[in-house]
């Protein structure tokens, strides 16, 4: 939906005015990423400065995905992008950009949060479903028409159809850093713990042998399928 101002073009409204500390006269956008980082952005701002610049425009800099080259990938928006700079070189930045009376501009993008593995929100609610704090924070269509996919989120990232990625042995239950999980070459998707408790084993490394099946004996993954089944999301080829 359009919105114009009745002012001069490029004068906000005397209502905006009384509600900016700062109207920016001119912005220099920075494009961060691990090859610009905040040490780099300090060496050119005498340079924006000579040109004119009232504002430092710069993109996302929360923490992204692992090899974001944008930064609009946002994992968590609670810590700076580590392949920006340290909180202390951001800091540095900020009073760099002050000594020469210059503004910063941030943008602000949470519709653009990365629904991948990186993402600790997003883990969360592919472990715990509807019942995560974090699931309303994502755009999820709990009750679609195919009933196979009430209460789950589909993950269409199989190289081939579910039961033959299945019997191949590339879906495998894996356990790290004292948590189960669904492994699929580099990727660990959650596992429920309800989904497991009524097993009544507790050794992680007897529950692997009880679920892991072997390739060639399609049956063995029966157990597998039936764990994968309960899980608060439903693995699909990607076509």
């Amino acid at each position: 939906r359009r919105c114009s101002w009745p002012s001069s073009p490029g004068v906000p409204p005397a209502w905006l005015s009384r509600k900016m500390k700062r109207i920016p006269r001119a912005t220099y956008r920075l494009q961060f990423n691990r090859d610009f980082t905040f040490q780099q952005a300090g060496e050119i701002l005498d340079y924006l400065r000579d040109l004119g610049m009232s504002d430092v425009y710069a993109s996302p800099l929360f923490q992204a995905g692992p090899n974001s080259t944008h930064g609009y990938d946002t994992c968590c928006f609670g810590k700076i992008n580590s392949n920006l700079g340290s909180p202390e070189e951001f800091d540095r930045l900020n009073e760099e950009l002050k000594k020469r009376e210059l503004g910063l501009l941030l943008d602000l993008v949470p519709n653009h949060m990365s629904a991948t593995l990186s993402n600790a929100w997003w883990l969360d609610v592919l472990r715990d479903g509807r019942e995560s704090p974090y699931a309303r924070f994502f755009d999820i269509n709990w009750r679609p028409n195919n009933p196979a996919l009430q209460d789950k989120v589909l993950l269409a990232v199989l190289e081939d159809h579910y039961g033959k990625v299945l019997e191949s042995g590339k879906l495998k239950l894996v356990f790290q850093d004292g948590k189960l999980f669904i492994a699929y070459y580099d990727r660990n998707f959650p596992v429920n713990l309800a989904s497991v408790a009524a097993m009544g084993i507790e050794d992680p490394k007897q529950l692997l042998q009880h679920l892991n099946g072997e390739p060639g004996n399609a049956r063995s993954f029966d157990k597998l399928d039936a764990l994968i089944q309960r899980q608060h999301y439903r693995l699909a080829y990607w076509r």
